[in-house]
């Protein structure tokens, strides 16, 4: 008997503040699941947090590290996967991402502000963070949408209310 691959049963993307880490706490939850976060993942297997690792190494070694993250975690996991805001950018994460479900949760930035307060744990929001905020959007807006199975609007919503949501849409009911 041959057994089939291990697949999320979601994997939620999104810029920062969007509540990838706790809307796929709440929906794991609900879904009796784990969640998988990658960016928790990288800063446990590197004992580093990723503002360190982007200061100390690089961007480039980060996204190195988040694409084998992300590649291990689509094959093994099987509960709500968290990817990092920045994860889908890459093509490699984008071909990977095929055939999954993938949640885009969609926020503002007077959301994501008052979510993360673009501080300092945020590297690349370091510099004027609303203004790289909304440019960060500008530029990952188009592949979030492409990569999507579905889009969930945050906006003044509580993380249950969306885990609900997106539970709704994994099983198919209307929402």
């Amino acid at each position: 008997m041959v057994r089939a691959a291990a697949r999320p049963v979601a994997v939620l993307v999104g810029p920062p503040g969007s509540g990838k880490s706790t809307v796929g706490r709440a929906l794991a939850t609900r879904l009796g699941v784990d969640l998988h976060d990658t960016d928790a993942a990288i800063e446990a297997a590197t004992s580093r947090t990723i503002a360190d690792i982007f200061i100390e190494d690089g961007e480039p070694t980060f996204r190195d590290l988040e694409r084998a993250e992300v590649a291990r975690a689509l094959s093994e996991s099987t509960g709500v996967l968290a990817l990092g805001g920045g994860a889908v950018m890459d093509p490699v994460t984008r071909a990977a991402l095929d055939g999954h479900i993938v949640v885009f949760l969609d926020v503002g930035i007077a959301d994501a502000s008052k979510r993360i307060g673009f501080d300092r744990s945020r590297p690349l929001l370091a510099v004027n963070p609303r203004a790289t905020w909304v440019a960060l959007m500008k530029r990952r807006r188009p592949v979030y949408e492409g990569v999507a199975t579905h889009r969930v609007d945050t906006a003044g919503r509580p993380p249950d209310d969306i885990a609900d949501e997106i539970a709704r849409l994994l099983a198919g009911a209307p929402t």
